[in-house]
């Protein structure tokens, strides 16, 4: 009888034990951000650097590095893009790196499932492979970080930062592409919105801007079932299309209709526009 108790108790222990749950040395972390039409999603994990020396010592010059710790870290695209000048179709990759003291090697690796840098990378599942330039950064980063910033519609930056390194390098991906794609495919049987999104978008990229007021009339109409965002839209155009007049008759609109919703900002953007077009 003691000893079934002892060994209930011992697989007790040890069931407890196996679910013991403790933080990771380098925890995992995942970065999602949408560029354009692209969404991109980064999953890595984050080592510190806890007093040691990294470049050079921790992670040694000019030997393949997963780039992270634990498995190996993956980037996401859901469209295709251009990174580092180099053409990649949309999917999942690992991002495996050279470190130098100049500069570093990215490589973009179709094999993204596993834990570490393989021995020998195969040639065949090297997607893009390019050089970007390590810079010195004036601030120390203790825990490693990977992180997408300087963001446009079409593209952006992604920076490789870690001790008192920096490696960034480029992205673009086919923003305009796909919305000029998806405004023909809207256009052979558009409703209002769709009109109304397309000249907002040609507004706001510099595009065409008599086709945008075309559109922008067609999702109008008479104005008499606009919302007051639809007006202050449809003045904006018309003033950077040369029709002032029209700009400021449409913006009082806009004001109006923004008064009688009680939203302060769309009252004073009016205002502001209004005088800077000297309305009287």
């Amino acid at each position: 009888m003691k000893q079934l108790f002892t060994l209930a108790f011992l697989l007790a222990f040890s069931l407890g034990f196996s679910q013991l749950v403790t933080p990771d040395a380098s925890p995992f972390a995942k970065v999602e951000q949408r560029v354009g039409l692209t969404d991109i999603t980064i999953e890595y994990s984050r080592p510190s650097i806890k007093g040691r020396e990294i470049y050079g010592n921790l992670v040694p010059f000019n030997v393949l590095w997963r780039t992270g710790a634990n498995a190996r870290t993956n980037i996401t695209f859901s469209t295709d893009a251009v990174v580092g000048g180099k053409s990649l179709s949309k999917g999942t990759y690992a991002l495996f790196t050279i470190p130098g003291q100049q500069e570093w090697e990215i490589i973009f690796y179709t094999e993204y499932q596993g834990g570490g840098a393989p021995q020998e990378l195969e040639n065949d599942k090297v997607a893009a492979r390019f050089k970007a330039k390590a810079i010195k950064t004036a601030h120390l980063t203790e825990t490693f970080t990977i992180s997408v910033g300087n963001l446009t519609s079409g593209g952006g930056t992604f920076y490789i930062d870690w001790e008192e390194t920096s490696v960034p390098f480029n992205f673009t991906v086919p923003t305009d592409q796909l919305v000029s794609a998806n405004i023909d495919r809207a256009l052979s049987g558009p409703s209002s919105m769709d009109y109304f999104r397309s000249a907002s978008y040609y507004y706001a990229e510099g595009k065409d801007i008599a086709k945008a007021k075309e559109w922008i009339d067609k999702a109008i109409g008479d104005g008499s079932n606009a919302a007051f965002w639809q007006l202050r839209q449809q003045s904006l155009i018309y003033y950077r299309a040369g029709d002032k007049k029209g700009a400021i008759e449409i913006a009082k609109k806009s004001l109006a209709a923004a008064e009688k919703a009680g939203n302060a900002d769309y009252v004073k953007m009016n205002k502001d526009s209004l005088k800077e077009w000297g309305a009287q």
